[in-house]
């Protein structure tokens, strides 16, 4: 080998790894004076190795389906170990997209993944919705089990969800209905609409349900069309990282990491219509080392939302959702901003919130389970949260989810949920509904909650049942009449 020869080579090994090193992102400055030690996420690792969809018959001309473009694609990566598969600009419509390890989904500027409107082509498969194994149909982005795997750049993933969700008449004006209706199909009583008749026979019909839940082959056949999936269905991943890109019109939520470890989730934008049925933004269940951070939400249900499993098939589980960093993100509509639950059967533990706004969303922290959950959620921690707009509660403990008080006070057992040690500081809500409502259950109050440095400006001040120590440090409480409604089984509240 030539002298000048081993100088190009040196000189290309020492321009590449300067690119590597240039695109590298230092998260470490999120790690910094937290109330709690949280492990810092590892970064993805993906070979430096890229091609382009275009490579493998490719078309962006928004009518030719890609679905065997991008699986041969990803094969040819994956036959090298792994890379970079790059999406130029233009829109390209497809199936389903199956991830395999060291994969990163690159999306250039004015890229658009739009995913099929024929539910044919999302086959039924074995998964998991609202914490409870089952079967839905097949997510558009999907991975079980994979490692170091992505999803970045700077375009927009759409689900057409429109084509699977139903619409509740209350939610939309006159003339949204009105043009809604032309197509599909409503109930009896003219206030639901659904995208065709399977889908508002299996839901008036819920033995079909229980029926699929049970495997039956038929069953689950005649339901197709009614077991909408999830945009984003990463499963057992390890080393995933969601950057820069807009994932929106999910069928059903938008994105579902679950039983994840090592998850960053950087600027990205998650958009649902407001409308949009169980149209949550992020679904982090049962996943450790997180990092969501200078992300914005606008959606259809929950925002940010922590789970761990629902019920039995939770706790059987057993992962709770722990050591989750999040870091400043913004909320617009949305069921609630930051939440916890319901499904949190399998525990939420460790997880810091911090430096984020709301802005018109329907409730702002929400922590929210019901007896036969089950489950711990504790060490929670959030700091120096924004709100205003807010209809609902500025916070919220609700224990009663779903069911009404007044019930028999059933013995404690391993279905009653557990919450305790959490700690809010520096919350200031402009203006809300109702400033706070503690909601513990009689059998298990809610234990050592404590509120330091917080404004509540509000139309009614905080409601309080079933709260076993409860500390407000230097909290200001603006409302027209009393600022503290006490209910039952209130115990050491302490007011500083």
């Amino acid at each position: 080998m030539t002298m000048n020869l081993r100088k190009s080579i040196f000189t290309a090994l020492a321009v590449c790894l300067a690119a590597v090193a240039a695109d590298a992102k230092d998260y470490s400055g999120h790690y910094r004076d937290l109330p709690i030690k949280i492990n810092q996420v590892r970064d993805v690792v993906i070979p430096d190795y890229t091609v382009k969809l275009t490579d493998f018959g490719g078309v962006n001309d928004g009518v030719t389906l890609n679905t065997e473009a991008f699986a041969k694609a990803i094969s040819h990566l994956s036959s090298k170990g792994g890379g970079h598969l790059i999406v130029p600009e233009g829109i390209w419509y497809t199936g389903p997209i199956v991830f395999d390890h060291n994969i990163d989904l690159h999306l250039d500027r004015g890229a658009l993944i739009l995913f099929s409107e024929n539910l044919a082509d999302y086959p039924v498969i074995k998964s998991d919705w609202e914490g409870l194994q089952t079967y839905r149909a097949v997510s558009p982005l999907t991975a079980r089990g994979k490692k170091n795997i992505a999803v970045t750049g700077e375009g927009s993933i759409n689900g057409n969800g429109q084509c699977w969700r139903p619409v509740k008449k209350m939610k939309m004006t006159d003339n949204q209905w009105k043009s809604l209706t032309k197509k599909g199909v409503t109930n009896e009583k003219g206030d639901m609409w659904f995208p065709n008749e399977n889908i508002r026979y299996v839901h008036e019909h819920q033995d079909i349900m229980a029926k699929v839940h049970q495997g039956d082959p038929k069953a689950t056949e005649e339901a197709h069309d009614f077991l909408r999936p999830v945009l984003v269905s990463f499963i057992g991943c390890t080393n995933v990282l969601l950057q820069g890109v807009t994932f929106e019109n999910s069928p059903a939520w938008n994105v579902h990491p679950l039983m994840c470890e090592n998850l960053i989730v950087d600027n990205v934008n998650i958009r649902n219509p407001w409308y949009a049925q169980n149209g949550d933004g992020i679904d982090i269940e049962s996943c450790t080392n997180v990092l969501l951070v200078n992300s914005s939400f606008d959606v259809g249900d929950d925002a940010i939302c922590m789970k761990s499993g629902k019920d039995k098939d939770g706790r059987d589980r057993g992962v709770p959702s722990s050591n989750v960093l999040i870091d400043g993100c913004t909320v617009y509509h949305g069921h609630g901003g930051f939440v916890i639950g319901s499904e949190m059967s399998g525990g939420c533990k460790d997880i810091v919130a911090k430096n984020c706004v709301f802005i018109g969303t329907d409730v702002g922290l929400r922590f929210k389970s019901t007896r036969g959950r089950g489950g711990v959620v504790e060490n929670i921690y959030v700091d120096n949260i924004k709100m205003t707009d807010i209809p609902g509660d500025a916070l919220i403990f609700d224990l009663y989810y779903g069911i009404k008080p007044g019930a028999p006070v059933p013995p404690v057992t391993e279905e009653t949920p557990s919450f305790r040690n959490i700690f809010i500081k520096d919350v200031t809500c402009r203006s809300a509904g109702r400033a706070a409502l503690f909601n513990g259950l009689p059998e298990m109050p809610m234990k050592n909650v404590v509120l330091e440095d917080c404004r509540f400006r509000a139309d009614k001040g905080f409601t309080l049942n079933h709260v076993d120590g409860l500390t407000m440090k230097n909290v200001t409480v603006e409302v027209p009449g009393e600022k503290i409604t006490y209910g039952e089984g209130v115990k050491n509240v302490v007011i500083d």
